[in-house]
């Protein structure tokens, strides 16, 4: 668990098969993004919220594809416009709870895909304090929650079929 304070509350607490995680209130469907540069290189985002390390990744809105929503929050989150290439999987395992400070307790529905950077200027926002190019073989370096580590590495696996929970 993680997260900065917010009027003495964390605004955001993530579990991961943890018995003691509060019981969700809600399922919500969100897109997330593993963009690889031309020397293999994996995006990663720091959050503002809890501090830990992220791929793109944000809520579906009404009226939005799920690719859209993929494209849209890499776009939002750092400066860098994609192309989807592929779909990693759909992970909703009911093990992963979010819980917000607004007392929702959010158990997510997310379709990771892949892309390339066909545009844009990487930069933070305010959704990302940092962004980096991390080589696949230093992820351990950084902190992933292991829901977000779970999308990366299914992938990064060359040839393999989408993952679905």
């Amino acid at each position: 668990m993680s997260g900065k304070k917010k009027a003495g509350r964390p605004a955001r607490v993530d579990y991961w098969h943890d018995p003691a995680a509060p019981k969700p209130t809600s399922r919500k469907p969100s897109a997330s993004v593993i963009v690889r540069n031309s020397a293999g290189k994996v995006l990663l985002l720091r959050r503002a919220d809890t501090g830990r390390w992220t791929i793109p990744t944000g809520g579906l809105k009404k009226n939005e594809t799920l690719t859209a929503c993929a494209v849209r929050e890499c776009r939002e989150e750092t400066g860098l416009q994609v192309e989807i290439t592929g779909l990693a999987g759909v992970f909703s395992d009911p093990g992963h709870v979010t819980a917000y400070a607004s007392g929702e307790v959010r158990q997510p529905v997310n379709a990771c895909f892949t892309a390339q950077v066909i545009g844009g200027e990487l930069t933070t926002t305010t959704e990302a304090t940092e962004v980096a190019w991390v080589p696949p073989a230093r992820l351990d370096d950084y902190d992933i929650h292991p829901s977000i580590r779970r999308r990366i590495i299914h992938g990064l696996q060359p040839g393999q079929a989408p993952h679905a929970d």
